[in-house]
């Protein structure tokens, strides 16, 4: 079982993402993401270990630090952009609100909530027997999620995502809820579209 699971692991979080960025798979990322999630979801049901409940959100403990957290992440994050490429800052709202309108919309729903699935709840429960519970798989859950964004062709997307994999991943250690990781990177990714790093994360 663990070398069919590494090998289960290496071929989903590595080997797609790597056929993809070299072009030999020519579909948009997010319509793979899509039916490689509902397979995600098809195993889970099957596997009779799979319990508990990770579609509940927690009780109110965990909202005031994810608040603070962003607060601080996001502040670090805008005034990267200000210093680095002012002109992008807010660039998508002042050139194109409507896109920037549908995104705030469709972004959580069609492409982090698969998201989110699939690296914390999947993820999780699937490849703990290879990585623990503890913070070996917060870290092996960030570096395939941040590794899988070089279907995007640059650096930012992957280190980003990389950063944001550890917040998301530590958030659903403690408290196991898909609905709280999904409003989270929700959150996160609005974000990084509204101050002008969106481009960095799709493929067009």
């Amino acid at each position: 079982m663990p070398i069919a699971r590494t090998a289960e692991f290496a071929f989903l979080f590595f080997v797609v993402p790597s056929v993809i960025a070299w072009g030999r798979i020519g579909a948009s990322p997010l319509l793979l993401l899509i039916p490689i999630t509902l397979g995600a979801w098809l195993a889970l049901r099957r596997d009779a270990a799979f319990v508990g409940h990770p579609f509940r959100l927690p009780d109110s403990s965990p909202w005031l630090v994810m608040l603070w957290r962003f607060m601080g992440v996001a502040c670090a994050l805008a005034a990267g952009v200000a210093w680095w490429k002012p002109s992008l800052l807010f660039d998508l709202i002042r050139e194109r609100p409507l896109l920037w309108a549908a995104l705030m919309v469709l972004y959580p729903l069609l492409s982090v909530l698969p998201q989110e699935f699939l690296f914390r709840t999947f993820f999780f429960h699937r490849y703990r027997a290879l990585f623990g519970e503890g913070a070996g798989i917060v870290l092996a859950s960030a570096l395939a999620f941040g590794f899988v964004h070089i279907v995007f062709g640059n650096w930012l997307a992957v280190v980003l995502s990389f950063g944001g994999g550890l917040i998301f991943a530590a958030s659903y250690r403690a408290n196991p809820s898909l609905p709280l990781v999904w409003i989270e990177h929700a959150v996160f990714g609005n974000f990084i579209f509204t101050i002008g790093l969106g481009r960095y994360f799709t493929s067009s």
